[in-house]
């Protein structure tokens, strides 16, 4: 408590100007308002009257430790430390403040710039939402950062404006007055940049424009680093064509989903074919069960590299069969049978349909190339000229009736 007859030691928030009083606004009429809106190029930080009532701008001495009392020393040794960005709690004390709120401001360093600047946002941030969280009007800032630190005052104020000015436009409704308290050295810093993202006028705001720095941080004042952003795509590795067109089965160009390892998760694989040999799956179930396992192998068909099966020409594609399945024309002439597993091959061609007087398939087995007729339209066979040749020379050409 002050000596009787001394001046108080305490100011009272209410009564100090706040940082829109020092300015009037030059374009107060509403036609002059709009006209300026249509012609000119508006700031990310708007001119608005009700926030710049809520801000102070201080010039004292912050004396809290003297001031509180000694049981301040003690209730912050049940703190047990303050990393740095966080924020704490405590007891006002002798103070005229129910709470006093403790945060730790980083070291600067060059090379860890990046850090630097999120731990000081951290800082201003988590100190505006634990005022919020205990229901305080008010709330007072002295400068976090100090030249033992290494920071720079303009770079750090930059930071602590944009964040408190976001805070209170996003959820700064209960909060009646921030305060910066500052030093007379501190003092023309504050004055310079307080414009830039609290302007007073609407003239005000556009001549703060051009200074703004290139980096104003995310919606909510936080410094932004492209490279560590997290982007989710509602397709990944898709192209923006691809993004309009909808997955309709063989339609739709599925390559992209094989390159990124998340894309391709699925349920419990096991329990759905527990599910599939009890005959529990519906047959939407199934059949999408079925896209999907097509669609994995598709996708690592189009990675697997190829280019020593095409040396063979062995292996040609053409049309489709009657049922629209694809057409693939195998020309053992060319194969090296000395170097492959028969009996493998026979595995992954059963129910296919084979033009083959030498080699005996577990398939389907036709003497002629006419006989494929009966299951693939003649247009959609694309055979060599050798492989046309060889059959007429064996079986005669073919007319067609």
């Amino acid at each position: 408590m002050d000596p009787l007859g001394a001046p108080s030691q305490f100011v009272d928030v209410y009564m100090l100007p706040s940082w829109g009083d020092s300015c009037e606004d030059e374009l107060s009429s509403d036609a002059a308002q709009e006209a300026f809106q249509e012609d000119t190029l508006r700031s990310p930080f708007l001119y608005n009257k009700d926030i710049n009532g809520k801000l102070v701008l201080w010039k004292g001495n912050v004396a809290i430790f003297m001031l509180s009392g000694p049981d301040l020393k003690e209730d912050l040794q049940k703190l047990k430390g303050c990393r740095t960005g966080e924020a704490k709690l405590t007891k006002g004390f002798n103070l005229a403040a129910r709470f006093i709120i403790h945060t730790v401001g980083p070291k600067y360093k060059s090379r860890y710039r990046t850090a630097a600047e999120s731990s000081l946002y951290s800082c201003y941030r988590n100190v505006l939402q634990l005022a919020k969280e205990q229901s305080m009007s008010s709330v007072a800032f002295f400068v976090i950062n100090s030249a033992k630190r290494g920071y720079l005052l303009e770079d750090a104020t930059h930071i602590a404006l944009c964040t408190v000015r976001r805070f209170l436009e996003i959820r700064g409704e209960t909060i009646e007055k921030v305060v910066f308290a500052v030093s007379e050295l501190e003092e023309a810093t504050y004055q310079k940049l307080l414009p830039l993202y609290f302007p007073r006028s609407l003239k005000e705001e556009s001549k703060s424009l051009p200074s703004l720095p290139a980096d104003i941080g995310s919606a909510e004042g936080e410094p932004v680093v492209p490279e560590r952003q997290i982007r989710i795509s509602e397709k990944p590795g898709a192209s923006e064509d691809n993004r309009e067109e909808e997955d309709e089965g063989l339609g739709v160009d599925v390559s992209f989903i094989g390159s990124l390892a998340f894309a391709r998760m699925e349920g419990d694989i096991d329990k759905q074919r527990n599910l599939v040999l009890q005959g529990q799956l519906s047959e939407a179930a199934l059949q999408k069960q079925h896209q999907r396992s097509y669609n994995r192998w598709l996708c690592q068909a189009r990675s697997e590299d190829l280019s020593d099966i095409a040396s063979l020409k062995a292996l040609y594609q053409t049309g489709v069969d009657n049922c629209g399945r694809t057409v693939m024309v195998v020309v053992g002439r060319n194969i090296p049978v000395t170097l492959i597993d028969m009996d493998k091959v026979q595995e992954e061609f059963e129910g296919c349909l084979f033009c083959s007087p030498n080699i005996s398939f577990k398939g389907l087995n036709v003497d002629k190339v006419h006989q494929l007729f009966s299951a693939i339209s003649p247009e959609q066979i694309n055979f060599p000229p050798f492989v046309l040749e060889y059959d007429a020379r064996e079986n005669g050409p073919y007319y067609m009736s």
